[in-house]
């Protein structure tokens, strides 16, 4: 059962920042993606090399893919990079994880997702798409997505309608389930109409964190993961600290969070779709999906980065042996 992303194949370079008002000087609203042009990146750039940081390969469906791999399901990742260091940093990165390549190389430089963390844990990202902004739907190939049994779509990607539809429409060629993680509360707000058309048509499973299904639905978590799962075969919407909604028909189960120190909440919600998805694949229950799922984003939020480091896996491994 292998699972084939798509996402935005960004380098994430990370600071941890002293005060808030760094991101009133960026005019970067906290806890929000936004997209920045080149002119904004070296603005952005000058800022955060005052800072002391660190670069990794990242990108939310990548993130979610490396977790998968990590845990032994055979992935593919499909995305642009540019042929500069940070695209060869990106291609080392999936190898090394095992990751089947569907990756495009152009001469563009790669996307950068510059990331302010904030004393509790919050991020916020100034994103420059670079190459990774020019997947389009044209060139994407069916046979990329042949043997996946799911089809796992970060939600940045919405702002591409024509990419998406094309998407979906190969991966339900292929016979794959589609997944969709909504991503950021701004995109959702940016693309409200479209994605309440996709989902209840195409989307087997979808989710969404307690600002992003409020963007969708104004309503609460618990009542809006009901509205989700009405349309979808499983719903998942994550409310931080405090745990996960999930509901199958009207199967409907909260699981807490596990209580752990909070250094960065990058790649939280991408380890945590990784646990539900290694779940979903073993016929695990919902709640023991949840269980797996919340157990990845506890270890990935205690240091900076959106991935687990190496020597936590054989820990996480047998923690979920446990579960099962």
């Amino acid at each position: 059962m292998k699972v084939l992303g798509m996402g935005n194949a960004l380098v994430d370079v990370l600071a941890i920042i002293e005060s808030d008002k760094t991101l009133e000087v960026l005019q970067l609203p906290k806890g929000s993606m936004q997209l920045i042009d080149e002119i904004r990146l070296q603005v952005v750039s000058e800022e955060i090399n005052k800072l002391n940081k660190s670069i990794v390969s990242g990108g939310s469906a990548s993130n979610t893919i490396a977790g998968l791999a990590s845990l032994g399901i055979g992935t593919g990742f499909i995305g642009r990079i540019g042929s500069d260091s940070y695209g060869q940093h990106y291609k080392s990165d999936l190898e090394k994880y095992n990751i089947k390549s569907h990756l495009t190389e152009v001469d563009e430089a790669s996307g950068v997702a510059t990331t302010f963390i904030s004393k509790n844990g919050e991020r916020t990202f100034g994103t420059y798409l670079g190459a990774a902004a020019l997947l389009n739907a044209e060139e994407l190939n069916s046979e990329d997505f042949k043997s996946y049994k799911y089809f796992y779509i970060e939600g940045y990607l919405v702002q591409s309608h024509d990419l998406i539809r094309k998407a979906i429409l190969l991966a339900k060629e292929a016979g794959a389930k589609v997944i969709l993680d909504l991503a950021s509360y701004n995109i959702v707000e940016e693309n409200r109409d479209f994605l309440l058309n996709i989902i209840p048509q195409h989307v087997d499973i979808v989710f969404a964190n307690e600002e992003e299904a409020k963007s969708l639905f104004n309503t609460t978590p618990e009542k809006a993961v009901s509205l989700l799962a009405a349309n979808t075969e499983i719903a998942i919407v994550k409310t931080g600290e405090k745990g996960s909604w999930i509901q199958k028909g009207n199967e409907k189960v909260f699981v807490e969070a596990n209580k752990v120190d909070c250094v960065d909440t990058t790649g939280a919600g991408d380890l945590y779709a990784a646990g539900f998805i290694y779940g979903l694949i073993h016929d695990c229950t919902l709640s023991v999906s949840g269980q797996i799922g919340t157990l990845l984003a506890g270890h990935v939020i205690e240091a900076i980065g959106a991935k687990i480091t190496d020597d936590k896996w054989d820990g996480i491994r047998e923690r979920i042996k446990g579960f099962m």
